[in-house]
Parts: C-alpha cells; structure tokens; sequence
C-alpha cells in the first residue's frame, strides 16, 4: 500500500481552544488514523519566538499544546510527535537554504508586506519592528517541511504561498546541487469548520473571544453564557443560522441532535435553556479528555518522554538527510 506522508506544525503563542479542537485538531487527529496516511506532527517553538518574546508564554503554550493534542488522542506509536527545537538539523538546514533563497522571494511573503504596509501607512521606516524572524519565516518553514519528504502539508488559505514558497526552494536546490528534496503540495480544505466566539466573529485569539478547550466545568459554563445573542424572548422563533449557540451545538451534536435543536430554535427555545443544554454537551464531549489533559499538565515528564521518543523517530531521518545536504554543498569532513 502506497503512503502519504503529511506534516502539521502548531505555533506554541496560546492555549487551544473549542475552534482549534474542531478546525484543526479533531479532523488531523482523525486523518492520522488513516493506514495510507504517515503522519508528522511538530510543536513549531522556533516559529513561536517570531510572534512571542515571553519565554514562560512560549514553555506554558508548548506544554498545553503538547497535553491537548496527547489527551484527544494522538496516537505517538503511528504518528511522530515531536519539538522542532529538538531537531537539531532544521537550524542547519534552515541556513543553507537561506544561502539559495532569492531575497526578492521574501520580499513578496505576505506577513513581511503586511507589516511594511503598515509601518509605511504610520509614516515610520518600512522595516521598523521587523525582525529577521518574521523576513526569514518562509525559510524555516521551508526547511521544516522538505526536511522530513513531506508530500502533502494541510494549510489555511493563507498559508498557500509559503507552500509555493517551500516549492521554489526546494527546487532551486535540487537544480543547483543534487535533486534531494521532494515538492510538497499545500493541501487545503474548503470545507474546513470555522467555529464562531464569544461576540459572534471567527473564534480567534486576536478578537479575544476564544473559549479555551479544557476550562473546568464552572468555568466552561461561565464562558458559554457569555455567548452574545440577540433580544427574543422565550417562545420566539430564533434563526439557528445566526446563532454562534447554534453553530457551536452542531459542531459537537450528532446530526439527529442537531436536527432537534434546529427545530427547538424554529419553536422560540429560550437563550438561557439553549446555553445549558450547550453547555451540558461540550462538558459531556471533553470531560474524559479533560481529565486527562489535567493528568498530563501535573506530570510534565511524561509529556517530556513522549516528545523525546517523538524527537528519536523524526531525528532517523533528518540525520542521514541532512548529511547528503552537506555532502552535496561541499561541507564537512575532509576526505
């Protein structure tokens, strides 16, 4: 049976929440399974200190990260899990492949112009507050990718071009040395869920409307009740389609139960009555794994064992690769 190999990388900046576990975790989880599918999952710590200078930020976030994705399920026998800080080879690979990189190609990454645009619209220097981090950012991710064969790399809309980006490299290397890298395609999902916040936007850190995925039952309650709704009062007809209540119950609903809600909706069910049986199936779906999660947050060296026996795996191939890298460059040992 031929295998796929697909790579995903999780930026270590916050603390996942619902959109996260239903956009992102829960489908990737659900495709590692697959036999034809090899799986290679990264906490993208390197990635993290672009957007965060907060070194306990950037430890808590990694450690969160990592308990989520164990507690949900992951399964670290099939799919290598692993820390790219713990990957020594991908800083190495990283600057050769600066050495081939056109400058005018990050000229044209879409953060870095994002940024410029900004800084010129404020009437400050273009590059002010620029770092190399952010300029050199489709590199990294460049080497992170061709560093393990990666074949298909699921992405947002927005991360396209450095998909493209990680293409151009990697085939200029491959003209220019030796034809070691394979061409990743950027594989993404029109049908991916985007699940609403707090105040009815997309469920995002940067609107701080996020709802964190294991917050204690007290907590969880508190956070649904915030859900912003409209003024109907009880017996009043509510549209499901514009309702984040609605929306969120049928990301977790069976399509029986979704069904009925829509249906409670049509027939005015009262916000407050709504808001708990919400409340009451997003508790039921993540206790289990809540509880793990907490397991795994209060013994930091089991998640620290499985990150290293991640490290092992993916380090047996970055290792012989990297040394064909230097070997076609011309560096290394004397012979």
């Amino acid at each position: 049976m031929t295998t796929q190999r697909v790579l995903t990388g999780i930026t270590t900046t916050g603390t996942p929440h619902l959109g996260n576990f239903v956009g992102a975790i829960r489908p990737a989880i659900a495709a590692s399974r697959d036999p034809a599918t090899e799986s290679f999952f990264f906490l993208a710590d390197y990635h993290a200190l672009i957007k965060c200078q907060d070194p306990a930020q950037v430890r808590q976030s990694s450690k969160e990260i990592a308990a989520t994705w164990l507690a949900l399920g992951l399964d670290t026998e099939r799919a290598v899990f692993y820390r790219q800080s713990d990957i020594p080879e991908i800083t190495e690979l990283n600057w050769i492949l600066c050495c081939n990189a056109a400058k005018g190609l990050m000229n044209r990454a879409h953060a870095y112009k994002a940024a410029t645009q900004a800084n010129e619209e404020a009437g400050e220097d273009p590059d002010f507050g620029v770092t190399m981090g952010l300029f050199n950012y489709p590199v990294l991710m460049a080497a992170d990718i061709l560093m393990f064969g990666a074949q298909r790399v699921p992405v947002g809309k927005d991360q396209i071009q450095h998909m493209e980006m990680a293409r151009d490299i990697a085939q200029r290397f491959n003209h220019n040395f030796a034809p070691l890298f394979t061409l990743p395609e950027a594989v993404v999902d029109d049908h991916v869920a985007v699940l609403q916040g707090l105040d009815g936007r997309k469920m995002s850190k940067s609107y701080h409307n996020t709802i964190p995925l294991f917050l204690p039952e007290k907590q969880l309650r508190k956070a649904i009740n915030k859900i912003k709704t409209n003024l109907l009062e009880p017996g009043e007809p509510k549209d499901p389609d514009d309702s984040t209540v609605f929306q969120i119950w049928s990301a977790f609903a069976s399509a029986e139960d979704t069904a009925r809600m829509r249906a409670d909706f049509e027939a005015g069910i009262a916000w407050g009555e709504a808001k708990r049986q919400l409340f009451e199936l997003v508790n039921d779906t993540l206790a289990p794994a809540r509880e793990r999660y907490e397991a795994l947050l209060n013994d930091p060296g089991q998640i620290e064992a499985v990150l290293q026996r991640g490290a092992e795996r993916a380090r047996a191939h970055s290792v012989p690769l990297l040394a064909q890298v230097r070997e076609a460059v011309g560096i290394g040992a004397m012979r």
